[in-house]
């Protein structure tokens, strides 16, 4: 015997992948960017309302996005080295664990690389570097002048440290030595920030 559910699905949308009642879609702004743009997604961010990778995702123009916390290795290393590019990963070097270092004539050639960037909590990051050995041997891109994160809707265990589309907006502006580029991408995060704080309100009035 079929038991249908008495409670209809949700209708979500095919772009952001939320329901249609938080589609964060009016907040895309696209953007082109010469530094190619790889975000690999910890599996239990894909459904986090408070994520801002797919976000990320819609704005910049030809970005990729992989789902994944255990990659295969010949996958893995198709999608780092595609249509030659170079790649650097986002992330601090920890102790313990020396990266190579950024060529600095490269980090000049913008249109020759591609960033990485974790989509995932520092703990869960930590174990995707862990299971990817290809991840573990890229050279890490070190951000400057860190500005405070305006992620005000998601615990920080420090100001410096960011959300995946502020760290991500931080990168290319660095790489590429253009802030303004990427101002309409925080913007976007702005508005994101306010919808869902102003949802977390509606549903949990005090």
């Amino acid at each position: 015997m079929t038991v249908l559910s008495s409670t209809p699905r949700r209708a979500t949308c095919a772009a952001c992948l939320r329901a249609r009642s938080a589609c964060i879609c009016r907040w895309v702004q696209p953007l082109s960017s010469r530094v190619d743009l790889l975000i690999l997604q910890h599996p239990l961010e894909v459904r986090n309302a408070k994520n801002s990778a797919r976000l990320l995702h819609l704005c910049v123009t030809g970005s990729q996005i992989e789902v994944g916390e255990r990659f295969d290795g010949a996958a893995l290393h198709a999608l780092l080295y595609a249509d030659g590019r170079v790649p650097l990963l986002l992330y601090p070097e920890t102790p313990g664990e020396p990266a190579a270092p950024v060529d600095a004539a490269l980090q000049a050639q913008p249109e020759r690389l591609r960033l990485v960037v974790l989509d995932a909590t520092w703990r869960k990051s930590r174990k995707m570097l862990r299971l990817n050995p290809g991840l573990q041997a890229l050279p890490r891109l070190a951000l400057h002048d860190v500005p405070a994160s305006a992620y005000r809707i998601r615990k920080a265990h420090a100001p410096h440290q960011l959300s995946t589309l502020e760290a991500a907006a931080v990168a290319l502006a660095q790489l590429e030595g253009d802030d303004g580029q990427y101002r309409p991408l925080l913007q976007a995060f702005d508005g994101f920030v306010q919808q869902q704080a102003a949802l977390f309100t509606r549903l949990n009035p005090s």
